[in-house]
C-alpha cells in the first residue's frame, strides 16, 4: 500500500470522527433566588441548587401558602445576558387558575411542562400549605435557543399584590 494514500485516509477518518462525536445541547442551572415579599401569605423554607456534576443540577424549592389562594396571576418574563439581562423571547402574564384549568397559553404549557412531574403545583386553585418542586433537574426546549446564560423571572400575584417572585438562571449549551 501506498502510505501518500493511507496517511491521508487515515487523517480524514480521524477527522470525520471528531466532527461527527458532538455533545448534545443541555441546560444548567446556575442559580436560584427566591423571595417573599409578603411573609404573611408565602413563607420559603429552602430555595436551592443541588450539585450532582459539572453539567447537572437540581432545584429544589419549598414554600408554604399560609392562606387559601383563588385568584393568583403569573408574569413569566425570560432574559438573556448580553452585558446584563436584557428581555428575550418572552413576556407573559396569564391568570395561573384558569391556566391550570385549561392549559391555553402554549408559552406557559411549555414551561409548566417542564415542572409538573416535579412539583405539587400539579392542581387547580386553591392553593395553601407546603407547595414544593422537587429534584427538577431536566428541559428539552422545543425552540432552538442559542448558546448562552439566561433567566426565567416569575412573579406570583395573589388578589392583585405581588406575593412573591422566583428567578431561576441558567446555561444553554446547543449542539457545536
Amino acid at each position: 500500500m501506498n502510505p501518500k494514500v493511507i496517511l491521508p485516509g487515515v487523517f480524514l477518518a480521524v477527522l470525520f470522527l471528531m466532527s461527527s462525536v458532538s455533545e448534545a445541547p443541555y441546560v444548567k442551572l446556575t442559580n436560584v433566588v427566591c423571595e417573599s415579599i409578603n411573609k404573611s401569605w408565602a413563607v420559603f423554607h429552602y430555595c436551592r441548587l443541588k450539585a450532582y456534576s459539572r453539567n447537572k443540577t437540581s432545584l429544589n424549592i419549598n414554600a408554604t401558602f399560609l392562606h387559601p389562594t383563588n385568584n393568583v396571576t403569573l408574569k413569566l418574563k425570560m432574559m438573556k445576558k448580553l452585558s446584563g439581562y436584557k428581555p428575550f423571547l418572552f413576556d407573559v402574564t396569564i391568570d395561573a387558575c384558569r391556566f391550570l384549568r385549561k392549559r391555553h397559553n402554549p408559552v406557559i404549557k411549555m414551561f409548566y411542562s417542564f415542572i409538573k412531574d416535579y412539583s405539587t403545583l400539579n392542581h387547580t386553585c386553591p392553593y395553601e400549605g407546603l407547595q414544593m418542586v422537587s429534584d427538577y433537574h431536566t428541559a428539552v426546549f422545543p425552540v432552538p435557543l442559542p448558546t448562552g446564560d439566561y433567566g426565567v423571572l416569575l412573579d406570583f400575584i395573589f388578589d392583585g399584590k405581588k406575593q412573591f417572585h422566583v428567578n431561576i438562571y441558567f446555561t444553554f449549551v446547543e449542539d457545536f
